[in-house]
């Protein structure tokens, strides 16, 4: 990491050596940049699931380089049942998420309320970096913050990896 300030995104992508886990907690986001693929899938059941498509390609690319390195990248979805129309869009993605290298698990909300979860989705890179992403109450992206405060990292990777051991493997679960 570079040792004047703290590192962005995409640092923290490029040079994690270890691991990259990913926890979603939003049952809807209003993310600009999908707005149009959501759309389209909403009116046609059609998802774009060309790893090499404009959305989808860089994404692949940092996966596929990061997981080269060595480093296991894990996400987790907690899901309100039945989900909504995002979470089945997401849903119908995610195997390009899979083909990239990423383990993709989902867990029922229910099955998290015992859980003590951080406020915000987050990204946690080699149990040390947090990167927190920020969202208005429609989902649109509002910002995001970068710490390496450490109860702050423990506190992420402890539910991490609670909700990972609770969570269903992405090919079997069913959306409901």
């Amino acid at each position: 990491m570079p040792s004047t300030g703290t590192p962005t995104f995409d640092e923290l992508i490029e040079t994690c050596t270890r691991s990259a886990v990913h926890l979603e907690m939003r049952d809807a986001y209003g993310v600009a940049d999908e707005a149009d693929d959501f759309a389209h899938w909403q009116a046609t059941g059609e998802r774009d699931t060309d790893p090499g498509s404009p959305y989808w390609g860089p994404w692949v690319e940092w996966v596929k380089q990061a997981v080269s390195r060595g480093v296991t990248m894990r996400r987790a979805r907690i899901v309100s049942e039945p989900v909504s129309d995002y979470i089945r869009y997401e849903h119908a993605g995610t195997l390009v998420n899979l083909g990239a290298g990423e383990q993709v698990r989902w867990l029922p909300r229910r099955q998290a309320s015992d859980v003590a979860l951080p406020g915000n989705d987050f990204w946690l890179f080699d149990n040390e970096w947090v990167h927190w992403n920020h969202f208005n109450g429609d989902g649109g992206w509002t910002g995001e913050e970068i710490t390496n405060h450490p109860a702050t990292a423990k506190l992420c990777a402890n539910a991490f990896e609670t909700i990972w051991e609770r969570a269903v493997p992405h090919n079997q679960y069913n959306i409901k």
